[in-house]
């Protein structure tokens, strides 16, 4: 099936956020901090408010008293401390932590007026020294980000921490160590849609309302309702329409949406606010930014025995929704790998800087293992002399379920199947003749080979709830047939691109016997949908599709009650096959439109307690995590004159469990792995030692253009089902952004040792002509 949102956003007929407008609604401009640290003296709105339009000037005094932006994760460090959790205020006070920060809001009745009264404005800062390097964050007499903390050390944790004498020791034993270090950089998400907030309030119900481009509405009515502004849930409601992408950016709960919700109160008027792509690049979450030294233990005959890893985690100036477990249990959990390694320990210290709050991106912690992992099995076998392909194979976990010795279990996988079919795929036993074609160009050409896995489908709730998250992960769904046939699946899910509307109903049409056509999906808006967790971490099938499974699973049973009564048959040989109800080993039947037709006009209805209508509600919370897998291989060019890196071709190989929608899930793979080369090579977000933000705009942060990727050879036959949700499915939105990057830096690194630059074993990303170029002629 094509995707049948696809029409209405090809069409132009989508309804973005920033597509809605409320009667008599003001526009709302911040003005943004434009030094990275710095006390507030004064700031003085006198000249500003007197401007044509300006309604009314909000700064952090009229929040005082007024809850801070929450943090929905607690970590707690490896001495059994919970983390240091500063404040974050809608409005800054009393100091400024990050270019960007807003220090005042302006509401106007044009959004030029409030740019131009913004601009009159006259802020009082006194700049202080900046921190921007997490290493001398941690030093002694650094700059303190929050004056209020003991030093700049968010949480220093240790896992599984008591491995760690036994990890040392492997290491004293091993024949053989290898040592990497590497820095997975930070990044700005971009999604094609910049955010958007609208505030609107109603007095005569005392309701308000928040507009904004978010993935998970429930969460960002719970969070701003509860711990910011102190309304009521059923006092608030969130509506997310169409979302034109988000990548994880778009899971957080923002300063904006809560100024725009409480200005609306005040002011008794709906206040709008849109974001330019310049302000979104110093207000959007940023993603990654690791520093990290990783070693390798391996015995004699080539078999991983430890593993451990140092990683300074940039947490930013504040902390934002998810951000402390992005470097822990997001990332710490998947340092197995592919990989039967018996001993691994982690350790993660977060740290705050003058800089954009950091949190999860497309993948978030995954993507930074896998990294770490694949570069240092691939230096590994550089140093052993041994094929690449060959030491992961020998490694490879072969024995299913499998408990890995940072605390999850991987239910299915075959790791082996995977790296077959991608041999197969990427021709790689035709590479040494690309080899010399390129050699005729003047050309380096290189291979890389990675293999990962992830954790995605992100639950289960008490064993979350156990690791400090703030909230449940569950899904619901509630499911109402009509009269005639056709039914409305209401779920907690909201689509910001997977392809929602085509795939979930494709699910329950194929569990009735009917057309897809007949099932509407709705999603986005807390007043007419079940209290859901959100759409991120590869979820939305795996746990919002398993919801809404046994929804209609309690739809059916109902139904067949009904049609054994019209069918004077027993309940138990009732079967349910082509949209039509029969009696087994019999032709009568009644098909599923007048079955529920009965159950709204009840005229002929089951004589035992069964109430009318057919409208079922389920939550579902998952047993484990599921555990997508694959085998990634790149090849690349590089030019020898200039340093610059050309991908020739690119193939994955991935095991998403089953399948419903293999168009959608081919998308979703295309689209990581551009995510991953736009890293790999391109992107990269930098701060001077001043904090000022050197990439604000695409002039300056290069993202991946059509001519920058190849077209990609994609396959997910190998299938082994999750066994514990009802689809048997594992997710699929972040495998080509957890696989791609170390398979582009593998294959560069390979070109160049191909060319005698042995002394060539690692090169930090993005891997822009300068950088290789300085590296091959270093």
């Amino acid at each position: 099936m094509k995707r049948r949102e696809d029409v209405r956003f090809l069409t132009g007929t989508g309804r973005y956020t920033d597509d809605l407008n409320r009667p008599g609604q003001a526009y709302v401009y911040f003005l943004r901090s434009s030094v990275a640290h710095g006390k507030i003296n004064s700031v003085n709105t006198e000249a500003a408010a007197a401007m044509p339009g300006v309604i009314r000037i909000f700064t952090g005094a009229d929040f005082e008293g007024i809850g801070g932006l929450p943090c929905g994760w607690q970590v707690t460090d490896k001495h059994g401390q919970p983390m240091q959790e500063p404040g974050h205020p809608v409005l800054a006070q009393g100091k400024v932590r990050h270019v960007g920060d807003p220090i005042a809001a302006v509401v106007a009745d044009t959004l030029d007026q409030a740019r131009d009264a913004a601009e009159a404005i006259e802020a009082d800062i006194e700049e202080l020294p900046a921190v921007i390097d997490m290493k001398k964050a941690l030093e002694d007499g650094a700059p303190k980000v929050h004056d209020d903390l003991t030093s700049n050390l968010c949480y220093d944790w240790g896992f599984v921490e008591e491995n760690k004498g036994a990890v040392d020791e492997a290491f004293a034993n091993a024949a053989h160590v290898t040592t990497l270090e590497l820095k997975n950089q930070r990044l700005v998400a971009n999604p094609m849609e910049p955010r958007v907030a609208i505030g609107d309030y109603d007095p005569a119900g005392d309701n308000s309302t928040l507009y904004t481009t978010s993935q998970n509405p429930h969460v960002i009515r719970l969070l701003m309702g509860a711990f910011v502004l102190g309304i009521p849930e059923h006092k608030l409601r969130v509506v997310a329409p169409d979302v034109g992408g988000g990548f994880g950016t778009k899971i957080f709960h923002y300063a904006e949406e809560a100024f725009c919700t409480f200005a609306a109160k005040q002011l008794r008027r709906p206040v709008k606010w849109t974001s330019s792509r310049s302000e979104a690049f110093m207000s959007d979450a940023h993603g990654r930014d690791h520093v990290t030294k990783i070693e390798l233990a391996l015995d004699a005959d080539n078999n991983f025995t430890a593993l451990r890893t140092e990683t300074y985690a940039n947490m930013g100036a504040y902390l934002s929704t998810f951000a402390p477990s992005v470097p822990t249990w997001l990332h710490g959990t998947l340092m197995a790998g592919n990989y039967k390694t018996p001993l691994i320990y982690v350790n993660v210290k977060a740290v705050f800087t003058n800089t954009v709050p950091v949190d999860a991106y497309r993948g978030a912690g995954r993507p930074e293992a896998t990294f770490q992992l694949e570069r240092l099995v691939d230096k590994a076998a550089r140093e052993l002399g041994v094929d690449p392909i060959a030491l992961r194979r020998q490694n490879f976990i072969t024995q299913f379920p499998y408990a890995t010795p940072v605390a999850v279990e991987y239910d299915t996988g075959d790791y082996e199947a995977t790296m077959a079919k991608l041999e197969e795929i990427a021709d790689l036993s035709g590479f040494e003749a690309r080899l010399e074609e390129s050699k005729k160009k003047g050309k380096l050409r290189g291979l890389g080979v990675n293999c990962y896995i992830e954790a995605c489908g992100i639950a289960p709730s008490h064993l979350v709830g156990q690791l400090g998250a703030r909230a449940g992960l569950y899904e619901s769904a509630t499911v109402r047939v009509n009269a005639t046939g056709g039914l409305v699946v209401m779920t907690g899910s909201h689509s910001h691109g997977q392809g929602h509307e085509t795939a979930f109903p494709q699910v329950i049409a194929e569990m009735i016997g009917i057309d897809p056509s007949m099932v509407e999906i709705v999603h986005g808006d807390t007043a007419n949908t079940p209290m859901g967790m959100g759409t991120y971490g590869s979820r939305s099938l795996a746990v919002g599709g398993s919801a809404m499974v046994r929804a209609t699973e309690k739809i059916i049973n109902k139904a067949k009650k009904i049609a054994a009564h019209l069918l004077e048959a027993s309940e138990g040989d009732i079967e349910l096959k082509d949209g039509a109800f029969s009696v087994a080993g019999t032709d009568k039947s009644v098909a599923w439109g007048d079955v529920t037709l009965a159950a709204y006009v009840p005229h002929n209805y089951p004589l035992e307690d069964i109430e009318p209508g057919l409208e079922e509600t389920a939550f579902y919370d998952p047993n484990n995590f599921t555990y997508p897998s694959g085998a990634y291989a790149c090849e690349v060019e590089v030019d020898p004159e200039t340093g610059k890196v050309t991908i020739e071709s690119f193939a994955a190989a991935d095991d998403f469990g089953n399948i419903v929608n293999p168009m959608i899930v081919s998308g979703q793979v295309h689209g990581g792995i551009a995510q991953g080369i736009g890293q790999a090579l391109l992107e990269g977000c930098v701060y001077d030692e001043d904090g000022q933000l050197l990439t604000g705009s695409y002039m300056d942060y290069a993202m991946p253009r059509a001519d920058d990727v190849p077209y990609y050879a994609v396959d997910h036959s190998c299938q082994t089902p999750c066994t514990h949700n009802p689809l048997g499915v594992k997710g699929c939105g972040e495998a080509g952004a957890i696989g791609s990057p170390p398979a582009v830096v593998n294959a560069v690194v390979d070109a160049l040792q191909r060319a005698g630059k042995t002394e060539v074993t690692h090169i930090d990303m993005p891997l822009s002509p300068s950088r290789v170029w300085a590296a091959m002629n270093q």
